[in-house]
């Protein structure tokens, strides 16, 4: 484990809403390519919430097929992405970051949810949203956490480069975009340097 990220962000939007973001990251050091452990809500209403849940790959799936099989085929954890899709109160959610997308991995459970009420939606996160949560969690530890899936030297500087490159970039084009205009320019400096003290970026 490098670091585990845990942060809750509330902000009135100029429109009046009130955004609340809640989000845990954890990385893996450069001593095993095992995917990374991402969730995040993002919630402008009581009845409405961004769902963000994924193990973010480390390698490129298009040339490390065995990575694509162990990881996210031989887990079905794509079955938990089309179990969100059959619900009625779900809808896809696409992101505006192209940068985001193309950093997840193809089981990515991306969604916007959409309730009745708050009492409804606090059905959809028990029922639904915290089992799946807590099993692709559980297959995270098991598999990447606590696996034994160890690296060469060569591959240890590609990931330790690659992982600094993420970094960088959620920093700057994810984090740096959006302070600003949810806290001002000032806050966001003084957030965004501390972060970067963390990620040593």
């Amino acid at each position: 484990m490098d670091y585990i990220l845990g942060s809750w962000i509330h902000s009135n939007l100029p429109s009046g809403e009130a955004l609340d973001i809640t989000s845990l990251s954890a990385y893996l050091n450069p001593l095993t390519d095992a995917p990374n452990f991402l969730i995040e809500l993002i919630q402008r209403r009581p009845t409405s919430m961004v769902l963000i849940l994924d193990l973010p790959p480390r390698r490129e799936l298009v040339l490390h097929p065995d990575y694509l099989k162990a990881f996210y085929e031989d887990t079905q954890l794509d079955r938990h992405r089309q179990f969100f899709e059959k619900l009625p109160e779900v809808q896809p959610y696409f992101s505006s970051s192209l940068y985001v997308r193309c950093a997840l991995s193809p089981t990515a459970i991306i969604v916007l949810i959409n309730g009745e009420n708050s009492e409804h939606m606090e059905e959809i996160v028990r029922d639904h949203v915290s089992p799946v949560a807590k099993e692709v969690l559980g297959v995270w530890l098991e598999l990447c956490a606590c696996g034994e899936r160890q690296v060469g030297e060569t591959d240890r500087a590609y990931l330790e480069k690659r992982g600094q490159m993420t970094k960088r970039k959620t920093l700057e084009v994810d984090l740096g975009s959006s302070f600003p205009r949810l806290f001002g320019q000032e806050i966001a400096d003084r957030v965004l340097g501390v972060l970067r003290e963390v990620f040593n970026v």
